[in-house]
């Protein structure tokens, strides 16, 4: 294989200050590698690696290798014997070809090999030296120390190579890299997913991955992680070793390595341990191309979110599209943990995560007694799961402070290790550490953390850091902090991304929805006759009417129903005052389609008798529109009955108040009956002024009483 086209060489002069940088690994020659060959791209394999390297193959002239080049063969080597005896040896002979063959990845149980080979590996020497001999990535399996049913994938192409392939630890993809039409680059990275039995098509990584220049050799570790090198993205110099991490849908910036793995000349074929402790790699650092081994010193960090405090102080606000009359009630919030406030709008804190039930009530200010229950959720309030260091927000600088792990709140995972990180480039280890910030200024605080996932065993890093101020004097870090304890802006709680709310009862929800504010007696799971006792003492002036609840499983005893809250309390009052002490206004949702089209009609004409009757009692253009539209839907409804109750106001007399509301109501029944409606379905009342829904004492309130409302009633 030409070894330009798997490499993709490029070269430029490491930056001093990345030297001279505490190093991060060792790394050391690996003891079966030659002065005189190549090895390089090493896996994990059983009890050793297997690696691809020209040693004891023949030479062949073809695109793929300069005149006198040799080709690559697959190798292993047993790492478990003594360094100075290890020998590497043709891995396996059915899988050997006169080309080139190799890398090579495998699954978890080890009897699946995807490798990358030429695509023509027999005839003559013309077919094999033709340029449209590509590299592609094969398959076969093992069975009785044979690997046999040796498959091309389907993507192959001989118009462009595929190499170096990477099998997902949890084998639902495939990696590659491969320099066809309509990537980034010369050489782009790829994977294909398993769609249960055959490989789907492959889709690149896309530009934060893949550059202009070239990127190859793909590792994924345990945690989806991926290892990759290229000379594309900013380096030490030739092809340096990169990491990323997808996540939130996305991959994250490619971060380099550090020295000695990474180095001015080629770097390349990573591997690693699940905590990446020690693994390999191959450079061309000394003159060949070698397998080098490393061991890490201290974790690199790779990836670190700013830390982010836990909120216990929220605000709780009311969407207020229900209107309240503050002067005789105020609103009261319940936050589940004891403690209560008032009003629409409030703030409230809590001593830590847990489940709240939070209630908002109507109160009557003069009782003291709940009128109406408008909102019931439960808070799940969590704390943000994160390393987390605690530390002071500033110091003076040069003395020492404590930095302190232990508050790290990552449930799912067991904490394996602590490292720390520092402006000044110093690490330290251990839960709990010390450190003297030197520097004026904001200094950056790291800590990162080898976790493992309680649940697959998966492990991975994890970190944070944290800014603190660094100040010449101890007045200049009191007056900072004095100013940190200034009350902020407190967040909704309904924004707050730590606080999960599953809402119960919404009444503001449940007015969007085609609902009505009714007052009811009591509820029954058995049918209540209307002649019970429990409804002897209801004032003459109310129908007690039955309602189904069907989501509830419950007979529902009413004596009001209407469209705004408020209009409510004349008949809640009036039934509290013959001592119903378990009277309740609650909303109730309309599920009926002609209840539902009935409220739309209301919603859009009002209930006003004043834009339905002229001075002279007569039907108003109004009236006739939302008569007709009241006509239509007993059309469309025919199984059911309308009832028109007209009221008037105090002004007059109460029998010329009686008398004024059945004309009127008798008027919209004839237009009704001659818009071809049953006579029998329509019930048509004056009520008069006996029901108010709004003091009689004002002009605003008196126009309110004298309303229009529409009921359907079913047999």
């Amino acid at each position: 294989m030409q070894y330009k086209l798997i490499i993709f060489l490029s070269t430029f002069f490491i930056a001093g200050h990345i030297l001279a940088q505490q190093p991060t690994y060792t790394v050391q020659k690996a003891s079966f590698c030659s002065d005189k060959y190549d090895e390089y791209c090493p896996v994990y394999y059983k009890s050793g690696i297997v690696f691809s390297s020209n040693r004891g193959s023949g030479s062949f002239v073809n695109y793929s290798s300069s005149l006198g080049q040799r080709t690559f063969d697959i190798f292993f080597v047993d790492t478990t014997t003594n360094s100075s005896h290890r020998k590497a040896k043709i891995f396996s002979k059915t899988l050997k070809t006169p080309l080139n063959d190799g890398p090579v990845t495998f699954n978890s149980s080890g009897d699946t090999i995807y490798f990358t080979r030429n695509l023509q590996v027999e005839g003559t020497f013309a077919n094999l030296s033709n340029p449209r001999n590509k590299l592609g990535i094969f398959s076969a399996i093992r069975e009785e120390k044979k690997w046999i049913k040796i498959r091309e994938m389907r993507f192959n192409n001989e118009w462009y190579n595929a190499t170096t392939p990477c099998l997902s630890p949890d084998e639902t993809k495939l990696y590659f890299a491969s320099d066809k039409s309509g990537g980034y680059g010369g050489s782009d990275l790829y994977y294909c997913q398993w769609k249960g039995d055959y490989w789907g098509d492959p889709a690149n990584l896309g530009p934060v991955i893949n550059t202009e220049g070239n990127e190859a050799y793909p590792f994924i570790n345990q945690a989806g992680d991926i290892f990759f090198a290229s000379d594309g993205h900013p380096g030490m110099g030739g092809k340096d070793i990169f990491f990323s991490r997808f996540a939130d849908s996305v991959w994250l910036k490619p971060v380099q390595l550090d020295a000695p793995v990474n180095s001015q000349y080629d770097d390349f074929g990573f591997i690693t341990d699940s905590v990446m402790n020690s693994g390999y790699f191959s450079s061309n650092r000394e003159k060949s191309t070698d397998i080098y081994s490393f061991k890490t010193i201290v974790p690199q960090l790779f990836y670190s979110n700013l830390q982010r405090e836990t909120k216990y102080c929220f605000k709780f606000s009311d969407e207020g599209n229900i209107v309240v009359d503050n002067n005789i009630f105020r609103y009261e919030w319940d936050f589940g943990d004891g403690g209560k406030a008032s009003g629409q709008n409030t703030e409230h804190c809590y001593a830590g995560p847990g489940i709240y039930t939070v209630i908002l009530n109507i109160i009557n200010r003069n009782t003291g007694r709940i009128f109406f229950s408008k909102l019931l959720y439960n808070l799940e309030l969590k704390n943000v799961e994160q390393p987390y260091i605690k530390a002071p927000e500033a110091c003076v600088a040069g003395e020492t402070v404590e930095l302190d792990g232990s508050e790290s709140d990552l449930p799912d995972y067991d904490i394996l290790s602590y490292t720390w990180y520092f402006s000044n480039k110093e690490r330290a280890s251990g839960i709990k550490v010390e450190h003297a910030f030197n520097e004026k200024g904001i200094q950056d605080i790291k800590l990162g953390l080898i976790v493992r996932n309680k649940l697959t065993g998966i492990t991975n890093q994890k970190s944070v850091t944290k800014k603190i101020s660094v100040f010449d004097n101890m007045q200049e870090v009191s007056a900072y902090s004095a100013r940190l304890k200034d009350p902020s802006t407190l967040i909704n709680i309904r924004d707050y991304d730590q606080a999960e709310i599953k809402v119960l009862y919404s009444a503001e929800k449940e007015v969007t929805q085609e609902a009505e504010f009714v007052v009811e007696l009591m509820t029954s799971k058995e049918r209540v006759t209307i002649s019970n006792n429990s409804f002897r003492n209801i004032p003459s002036k109310y129908d007690v009417k039955e309602i189904l609840l069907p989501d509830e499983n419950l007979y529902s005893y009413i004596v009001e129903r209407e469209m705004d809250l408020m209009f409510t309390l004349p008949a809640y009052n009036d039934i509290i005052s013959v001592g119903y002490t378990n009277v309740r206004i609650r909303t109730l949702t309309l599920k009926d389609p002609a209840e539902k089209e009935i409220h739309k009609i209301k919603k859009i004409f009002g209930l006003s008798a004043d834009i339905f009757f002229d001075n002279y009692n007569r039907l108003t253009s109004n009236a006739y529109m939302m008569l007709d539209q009241m006509a239509r839907v007993l059309s469309k409804y025919p199984d059911i009955k309308l009832e028109i109750a007209v009221h008037t106001d105090n002004a007059g007399s109460s029998q010329g108040n009686l008398q004024v509301s059945q004309g009127r109501a008798k008027t919209m029944f004839i237009y009704l009956v001659n818009k071809g409606i049953d006579p029998s379905r329509i019930i048509s009342q004056g009520i008069g002024r006996e029901r108010p829904v709004a003091s009689n004492n004002t002009e605003a309130g008196r126009k309110l009483n004298r309303r229009v409302d529409f009921t359907v009633v079913k047999e």
